[in-house]
């Protein structure tokens, strides 16, 4: 169903207060999607993406976390406890949804959308960048940290397309 789906912004998430956020709603910014995980190596990186968020947020760009738990076991907790571990342990403030599937046969109709062009995560804080438009721009693997020149590069530059 991958083809029904022109753009990100034609889907609704779930957040992690269990509310319905469409997407379209996030039309014009430029979003970067990771699937998070409290207890895996990379987790430190949630301090690199709030200071990411907090950098840039004001020039219309916005970072969306969707907890799994395929990588690892490594996201076990209901939406509350991550929630409460990402605010306390790391200070986030960026949006966060509720815990999907990623990856696989049925994967969360926004990771459906996700991979169709540019694949699978393969570890927990693999990111896909999206352009305002709504279209992937690109994936980075999980090593890609939210401070990384190239990233931050890529950014920038989807900032600045019309």
């Amino acid at each position: 169903m991958a083809n029904a789906t022109k753009s990100l912004h034609d889907l609704t998430a779930e957040t992690i207060d269990h509310k319905a956020l469409p997407l379209s709603e996030l039309a014009g910014k430029v979003l970067l999607v990771v699937n998070t995980a409290s207890e895996c190596g990379f987790t430190p990186q949630y301090a690199g993406l709030e200071q990411l968020w907090r950098e840039y947020q004001g020039r219309g760009f916005a970072i969306l976390g969707f907890p799994s738990n395929e990588f690892g076991a490594q996201e076990p907790g209901s939406e509350t406890e991550i929630k409460s571990f990402c605010e306390t342990r790391y200070g986030v403030s960026f949006p966060l949804f509720a815990k999907v599937s990623v990856k696989g046969a049925a994967p969360s109709p926004v990771y459906r959308f996700l991979t169709a062009q540019h694949g699978e995560p393969k570890w927990n804080f693999h990111k896909y960048l999206v352009g305002k438009n709504g279209q992937v721009i690109r994936a980075f693997e999980s090593k890609v940290a939210p401070h990384d020149p190239e990233l931050r590069a890529a950014i920038d530059s989807a900032l600045a397309a019309p």
